[in-house]
């Protein structure tokens, strides 16, 4: 939602504008894939990604990790309904499940991988545009599993939420980080990134980098992200 990202980049914006004296122009794509081509084009100076995408941009532009969120880790979650027949993730063999986007990594990617890797488990992919339809759509029958995260699950109305029951979790990583495009000197990626750091160390801006989410701001490296290139993650992706 494009009114949301306004609503929560905006603020942050204007904090590192003040702290670095810069000029940012904040810009969103309609959907992941438009997304996906722009970063792998270089159209962002600095972007906040999810890991997978962080290792494209990297492969693609030379882009690096700034900062990222020190505080918690990223995994997918399986859901099912909570009353309903799936018990296990063995029992989705062959079945129809919900997910956001091809390339949504915790939510997709990664569990795809998990499922079809790790337990030899075949299933019809259902793709939804977002994480809130992907649940819905197991709350109403159309598919007997959805992939998500834990973030947007909480964050769904009680009456869908507590129809639902998480079943399986991928393995985890460290959570999205914001690159610097190499066109950046070197010396303003560093500006951006201490900006970053700094806000977190105030209430205010610790306050405005938790609605990202990004509540314990720490430096972020590529060294962060190559567990990621060992997992195989790129038979799943699409272009």
């Amino acid at each position: 939602d494009a009114r949301k990202v306004v609503e929560i980049w905006g603020p942050i914006l204007k904090e590192l504008e003040k702290r670095t004296g810069f000029d940012f122009e904040l810009v969103g794509s309609p959907k992941i894939p438009q997304f996906e081509i722009e970063f792998e084009q270089g159209r962002y100076d600095f972007a906040y990604m999810n890991p997978y995408h962080a290792l494209i941009a990297g492969r693609t532009q030379k882009s690096l990790p700034l900062v990222r969120d020190g505080g918690r880790k990223l995994s997918g979650v399986l859901v099912v309904l909570a009353d309903g027949p799936i018990k296990t993730i063995q029992d989705l063999n062959g079945k129809k499940v919900a997910f956001p986007s091809p390339n949504a990594l915790g939510a997709s990617l990664l569990m795809r991988a998990d499922l079809d890797r790790l337990h030899k488990i075949s299933i019809v992919p259902v793709w939804t545009q977002t994480h809130s339809s992907s649940y819905l759509n197991v709350a109403l029958g159309i598919t007997q599993a959805a992939g998500g995260v834990s973030s947007t699950l909480a964050a769904q109305k009680p009456e869908l939420r507590d129809r639902l029951k998480v079943i399986y979790q991928t393995r985890s990583m460290p959570p999205h980080p914001v690159v610097g495009h190499p066109r950046v000197p070197a010396a303003d990626r560093e500006r951006v990134r201490q900006a970053f750091l700094d806000m977190g160390l105030s209430s205010n801006g610790a306050a405005l980098l938790a609605k990202v989410p990004m509540k314990k701001p720490i430096p972020a490296s590529v060294q962060d992200y190559q567990v990621l290139g060992e997992w195989g993650l790129e038979s799943f992706y699409v272009k």
